[in-house]
């Protein structure tokens, strides 16, 4: 029998997804679980478990296509399950009977809830078809009431009814003669052309209909290389006649190909989608709906660059990467122990500021799809050691594409290392429903004073921008000033514990 899965909501009401890759074809046998397809949200590319085991019998998108929640993704064929009605070629139905066999459950896709149980309600029971003999066909209920136990063996097959066609009645105008019942048939239907779900969907998009199409497939099928001639041939004609008009140019849509990219040695088009899109709505609502405020401060870390030295050589960190943005994490968590507003979140609907009493620290990462930003949940908690793993771990999956939803929701306040690309400061947009975002620029070895003179030494700026509807100029001069303390002398740390 052929089971149909439809794109499931992916988390927090994401609405599309974009098929990145699928890992199967058709024909292929998938057991229960294994990762059939990739697919990116507006937030992270996430593995689709199958929810069946069986073999794939279609895929009805492309790779490159969105897709909306709730179409259809992938038909497969499973063994038709005990209990359930299958039907035949012949279209008759016939119902499985597993005498003792407790209520089947069907599996679903892992993560995303799980099936109702059956019971508690009536089945609805099978009906018999019988024909008059006036040709009305006429339907009974089976009668109600428990079978016999003695009448079901361990697997009893109910016999197929058999349903007489129905007689076919055509209206006539009433001066027309009487047309006998049964002896009239309607006109054959235009055969559809023969061709694959993907070659039907690259015919829509571009414009070419397969009815005029001859196809140079087996049996006559059209292939995808007989809709790309068709769309090349309608594209030169079309040039030709802009030619002819003296038309200078491109014409609009004429043989537009369904590629990530299009358009002319001048410039390039991208469609809007995915990550992308998703963050262009998130930034226009933050810097348009919160009132940024961005404060600068440059620090010498020369203590901060001696004190990663150091652990870098210990036998506790071995194999762990240390870097500035660990000592900067490390420092944020401690600051906000003394200015909780920035940690905060502002709640329009009710009418109230929610102070977060954990870090759930949130990481820009930079990806071929775009900015991400996941969060190390409970960031408070972790010690120097537990922090940069968990750094290391989370920018390794933002960049590999393994980015779960969960990763990318619920933070309360974000760090942005610009200093990575050279950057000294900058003024960043705050991660919407968060009250602050620091930036970390560039560690530059300049002129400094140092004990009343002029020394070489590591600095760095760092750039707070904060949602001034939560924090006062105050409030975040203060903890961008702790953060600096912290960075210039880590032994503060003991102060503000």
């Amino acid at each position: 029998m052929i089971k149909e899965f439809r794109l499931p909501d992916l988390g927090e009401g994401l609405t599309e997804s974009e098929i990145v890759n699928w890992h199967v074809a058709v024909g292929d046998t998938v057991e229960l679980n294994q990762i059939i397809a990739d697919v990116e949200t507006a937030k992270a590319v996430v593995e689709l478990p199958s929810p069946y085991a069986g073999v794939i019998a279609e895929l009805h998108e492309q790779p490159g296509t969105v897709v909306e929640v709730g179409a259809p993704l992938v038909s497969f064929e499973v063994p038709a399950p005990v209990g359930e009605v299958q039907l035949r070629p012949d279209a008759v139905p016939v119902i499985l009977v597993e005498a003792g066999a407790p209520a089947r459950r069907e599996p679903n896709l892992v993560g995303y809830g799980a099936a109702v149980e059956k019971g508690g309600r009536p089945e609805r029971r099978a009906r018999r078809f019988a024909a008059s003999a006036s040709g009305v066909v006429t339907r009974s209920a089976v009668p109600a009431g428990p079978v016999p136990p003695a009448a079901i063996s361990p697997l009893t097959v109910l016999q197929p009814v058999t349903v007489p066609p129905l007689p076919v009645v055509h209206s006539a105008p009433e001066s027309a003669a009487p047309v006998p019942v049964g002896t009239v048939s309607p006109p054959p239907a235009a055969e559809r052309p023969r061709s694959t779900p993907p070659v039907r969907k690259l015919a829509r998009d571009l414009g070419i209909a397969l009815e005029g199409l001859r196809g140079s497939g087996p049996g006559g099928l059209i292939l995808r290389d007989d809709v790309l001639r068709r769309a090349e041939s309608a594209a030169g004609a079309a040039v030709d006649a802009a030619a002819a008009e003296g038309i200078v140019g491109t014409v609009p849509g004429a043989g537009a190909a369904p590629q990530a990219m299009q358009g002319t040695d001048r410039e390039t088009r991208t469609p809007i989608k995915g990550m992308r899109k998703h963050t262009a709505a998130a930034m226009v609502s933050s810097a348009f709906t919160a009132p940024h405020v961005t404060e600068f401060l440059t620090v010498d870390v020369t203590p901060t660059m001696e004190l990663i030295g150091r652990v870098r050589e210990s036998k506790a960190f071995a194999g762990v990467r240390i870097t500035p943005l660990t000592i900067v994490a490390k420092a944020l968590c401690i600051a906000l122990r003394r200015n909780p507003s920035l940690n905060s979140r502002w709640d329009e609907p009710a009418g109230e500021i929610v102070q977060f009493n954990y870090v759930n620290l949130g990481i820009a990462a930079a990806t071929p799809r775009g900015l991400l930003v996941p969060n190390i949940k409970d960031a408070q908690d972790l010690g120097l050691l537990e922090l940069a793993g968990a750094l290391g771990s989370l920018t390794e999956r933002a960049r590999a594409g393994k980015t779960g939803p969960a990763d990318l929701s619920g933070g309360t306040i974000s760090i942005t290392n610009i200093g990575v690309f050279g950057i000294d400061a900058g003024t960043p947009i705050l991660n919407p429903g968060e009250a602050a975002i620091l930036a970390m620029g560039a560690v530059r070895r300049m002129p400094w004073e140092y004990r009343g003179d002029i020394a070489l030494r590591s600095v760095m700026t760092l750039s707070l921008s904060f949602d001034h509807r939560l924090v006062d100029g105050e409030q975040g001069s203060r903890f961008l000033a702790d953060v600096g303390a912290i960075l210039a002398d880590p032994a503060m740390v003991l102060t503000m514990i």
